[in-house]
């Protein structure tokens, strides 16, 4: 399994709700992620550029997107960012890999 997150805005209609029924969303994002196939792991209230943030473990990025996709056909949130999000010791083992490849690569104008 790999872990994503996932950065937002909800929208201004979303937020008036929110605001009149205030609500955790993690329950139901939880929900949505899992009928998607993927796991939340834990779910942020965010200040600054995004509104929330979630981190979510899923076999791959399709079951996340599509959680997401779901989400931003709702209405209620705009602006997903989703990254992949991986240990040191796995960076580390891509690091190695990127090293092997990049001998045999010739950059542009090369």
């Amino acid at each position: 399994m790999a872990f994503y997150i996932t950065r937002g805005n909800y929208t201004p209609q979303a937020i008036a709700d929110l605001l009149a029924r205030p609500e955790d969303r993690s329950e139901a994002v939880g929900a949505l992620l899992a009928a998607a196939g993927a796991r939340l792991v834990q779910m942020y209230f965010t200040t600054g550029d995004s509104d929330f943030l979630l981190i979510a473990d899923s076999p791959s990025e399709q079951e996340v997107l599509s959680a997401m996709l779901a989400a931003a056909a709702s209405g209620a949130v705009t602006n997903l960012t989703t990254s992949l999000a991986m240990t040191t010791a796995d960076a580390s083992l891509l690091l190695g890999k990127a090293s092997r490849v990049a001998r045999d690569y010739r950059p542009p104008g090369r």
